[in-house]
């Protein structure tokens, strides 16, 4: 059973040597959140609470969200698959990469293949299988990258970016943010020497949620502004730049939601959203896996989001509705909206609306549902309540929370 967040919050202030009003005082969340928390009368925070409350603990945002499956950080030795992949992202210095079995089957396209099939894991919370096969991609990319000449090499120093970007996602999402950030400045160092001149912004991106983990949420914002200036003034208007420029300006606009500043983030993602038009006048990209994740779907869903974590439910609600995920949005991001119509619902005390969002997002992704702890919190919520409509039981037991 994984650490309720109350526990972890008690354990992480006493290390601090704060008393509970202490810790009040410096995140400035009250008494009353914190004691509830601690005494498991409240089983979930907002996000913007969690990082007023790591930064008032002086703890990355990590410690409080707490470990994921499979991948713990509480001394256990890690995995194999965490080493293997450990190793693929930060090689021995002064060795040659490992050659592939057959060099005359690796090509540039079915890397992109091998990639492109990466992300569609990531995107469906399939970790574990992603870290058994990515050191594999990133050990091809990084032979790509070291042979042949010009063009050649150029392209497989983006192949070489795109896959250490993914590796850095897997490790944000595994809790190992300091692999991570190894993983990213790699892959820009990849992105200078290649093909592709949007790479370094998308990875940029990365960075900045990256960032966001860490509880640095300034580093964050600023990054994601350079970077999404940047594109508008150096790269000519294609289907690709205004992908990449919007994740950029919705990362910004995440950082500073979760900084609390919600008027400054909506006016972003309205801004955002707007830009979307323009997509509807270029041809799409080449590849859209490989490309930053932005539509209007794609805003709207982190709108909605955003609107949840700031105590926004009816926000939330409107923003959701006829929200159709478009063809090139991943599916998690389905997910991700599901999760937040079931927080919505919650908080409104519509226990039945939430079951119904719940019940949906559990027959569309189950694995994905058991690897978010947000998920737990909400039903563990639901589970608290006066009232337990049909439904609830199956999901409580599927989750830990009930047997």
């Amino acid at each position: 059973m994984a650490e309720h967040l109350g526990d972890r919050l008690a354990r992480l202030r006493k290390l601090a040597n704060l008393t509970q009003e202490g810790l009040a005082e410096l995140s400035d969340v009250s008494v009353d959140v914190i004691k509830k928390l601690e005494q498991r009368r409240k089983h979930s925070a907002r996000l913007p609470t969690l990082h007023t409350l790591a930064k008032g603990l002086g703890v990355e945002l990590i410690a409080l969200l707490g470990d994921p499956p499979a991948v713990p950080s509480t001394g256990e030795a890690d995995p194999p698959q965490l080493v293997a992949l450990r190793r693929a992202v930060m090689p021995p210095m002064f060795a040659p990469p490992p050659e592939p079995a057959d060099t005359e089957r690796l090509t540039i396209p079915l890397l992109r293949k091998e990639l492109a099939a990466g992300w569609t894991l990531y995107h469906a919370a399939r970790f574990g299988e992603l870290m058994t096969v990515l050191p594999g991609i990133l050990n091809d990319a990084r032979f790509t990258a070291s042979v042949g000449g010009g063009d050649s090499r150029a392209a497989g120093q983006a192949a070489l970016g795109k896959a250490l970007q993914l590796a850095g996602h897997l490790a944000i999402r595994l809790g190992k943010t300091d692999l991570a950030l190894s993983a990213l400045e790699r892959a820009m160092a990849a992105a200078e020497q290649s093909s592709d001149p949007l790479l370094g912004s998308m990875i940029s991106n990365s960075v900045a949620w990256n960032y966001q983990r860490q509880n640095r949420l300034d580093d964050a914002t600023h990054l994601a502004i350079y970077a999404s200036d940047k594109v508008e003034r150096e790269q000519p208007d294609t289907a690709e730049k205004v992908r990449v420029w919007g994740g950029l300006v919705m990362s910004a606009a995440t950082s500073a939601a979760r900084a609390g500043d919600y008027e400054t983030a909506k006016d972003m993602m309205s801004t955002a959203e707007d830009a979307t038009k323009k997509l509807l006048r270029l041809p799409p990209p080449v590849d859209g896996k490989l490309v930053s994740v932005f539509s209007r779907s794609s805003v709207r869903v982190e709108r909605v989001r955003l609107a949840v974590q700031h105590a926004r439910p009816d926000e939330a609600l409107q923003l959701a509705k006829g929200v159709r995920l478009s063809a090139d949005t991943p599916p998690s991001w389905r997910t991700w909206m599901l999760l937040d119509v079931a927080r919505a619902h919650t908080d409104l005390g519509d226990a039945q609306g939430a079951v119904k969002a719940l019940t949906r997002l559990n027959d569309v992704a189950p694995g994905w549902m058991r690897h978010h702890t947000h998920a737990v919190s909400i039903v563990s919520d639901l589970w608290a309540g006066p009232a337990r409509p049909p439904g609830l039981r199956k999901l409580a037991a599927a989750l830990g929370v009930a047997t």
